[in-house]
């Protein structure tokens, strides 16, 4: 007879535990690996932060000086040839199918942990156990799961387990996360959040928040948005067990007022609120000239339509497509003048070598001229840009 496990469970109840580990193992990702040793949003009680560090041994066999090295470089680096795995460069399906390939490649380059590695745990237990037989935990689990629940029943459940999180972290988040959904933020890169509830991947569906502001503890941004692993960290800070040191800024709004070192403050602290809300200008203005130019120039239109994407993006065109544009451009002067001035505001918080008198004029300048531009949606919102307050 077939050895059925000490607890003998249906095949529901050991999917039920399957997905309940696995759950764990999410949330020791997000809250330990990414928010607390990558981008230092908080700091966890010594019990719990090394809980989740043997519970990531004994389940993934990661080693937490890797992962925060890997993902540090990811921002730093984010979709250039060095990003060590953007679709942008590597394309959608190898990330999406083998990013724990592209993973593994990079842990073994000592260059990316030694510059980006710095301030993770090298205590004896770290040294002696959880790096050097990082690969030892999963094998202790497999011998668990078939203790507990059977042979095949144990094994099906460890398989799940191990491919879990080369699955939805490797694969998902770090492909989807950069090609598909939607996005709350106009950052630099091609970031999105896959979907706004952040339940499955532990909050890391809401990607696109996390870039725009990476040592957030909490990723959810929006009312419409949840965001699990910050439930958690809750919890744990109401019991004393988590220490939140930093959250995204929320804009706080006055009436519109004359430009000054207050609003430019302002206008700085929040620049991807402020860069959201310009892209919806810009949006609406390309909609009204793609219609105009409909009636009036379907060529122009044609070219406008094919390059939305990178127009509401802001990414530059290159080549052909960029004469094209150009070309198209001189047929809608309120399309031009938004897009000008989008990167002209863009620039504000890029000029580090400015002073802040220098940034004042700047910031003045741009006002008059969006508000004497005529275009309405840009009129509208140098009013809002206006009106934003300091905290």
């Amino acid at each position: 007879m077939m050895f059925s496990g000490w607890f003998d469970l249906p095949w529901w109840g050991v999917a039920l535990v399957a997905l309940a580990t696995t759950h764990v193992t999410i949330a020791a990702v997000t809250i330990y690996l990414h928010r607390c040793q990558a981008h230092r949003a908080l700091e966890l009680h010594p019990l719990v932060a090394h809980f989740f560090r043997f519970w990531l041994w004994l389940t993934t066999g990661q080693v937490t000086k890797e992962w925060a090295a890997i993902h540090r470089k990811h921002h730093a680096k984010v979709e250039t040839a060095e990003d060590p795995h953007s679709p942008q460069v590597y394309g959608i399906n190898r990330v999406l199918w083998g990013g724990v390939f592209l993973y593994v490649k990079e842990s073994y380059n000592q260059e990316t942990l030694e510059r980006y590695g710095h301030g993770t745990p090298d205590d004896w237990i770290e040294r002696h156990l959880y790096t050097p037989w990082s690969f030892f935990g999963v094998f202790v689990l497999l011998a668990v799961d078939l203790g507990a629940f059977g042979l095949v029943p144990g094994a099906l459940a460890w398989l799940v387990q191990m491919a879990w999180i080369p699955f939805w972290a490797a694969g998902v988040i770090n492909g989807v996360g950069h090609y598909f959904g939607y996005r709350s933020y106009d950052v630099a890169d091609a970031s999105t959040n896959i979907v706004p509830w952040g339940i499955l991947i532990g909050g890391e569906e809401l990607h696109n928040n996390h870039h725009a502001f990476a040592s957030s503890a909490k990723l959810s941004s929006k009312w419409y948005e949840f965001d699990i692993g910050w439930l958690y960290i809750c919890i744990l800070s109401a019991l004393g067990l988590a220490t939140v040191k930093k959250v995204a800024p929320k804009p706080r709004f006055a009436e519109p007022r004359a430009v000054d070192f207050d609003t430019l403050h302002a206008v700085i602290a929040h620049r991807y609120d402020v860069l959201s809300r310009y892209a919806k200008s810009v949006k609406q203005t390309y909609v009204h000239e793609l219609a105009r130019l409909r009636r009036w120039s379907p060529r122009d239109a044609e070219v406008l339509g094919s390059l939305r994407r990178a127009l509401l993006r802001g990414q530059a065109a290159a080549g052909a497509e960029a004469h094209k544009l150009a070309e198209a451009l001189k047929k809608s002067r309120a399309l031009e003048i938004t897009l000008a001035m989008r990167q002209e505001l863009a620039a504000l918080w890029e000029r580090s070598s400015a002073s802040k008198e220098q940034l004042l004029r700047q910031l003045q300048d741009w006002c008059r001229r969006a508000e004497a531009s005529g275009v309405a949606p840009l009129v509208a919102f140098s009013e809002r840009l206006r009106s934003y307050a300091i905290a």
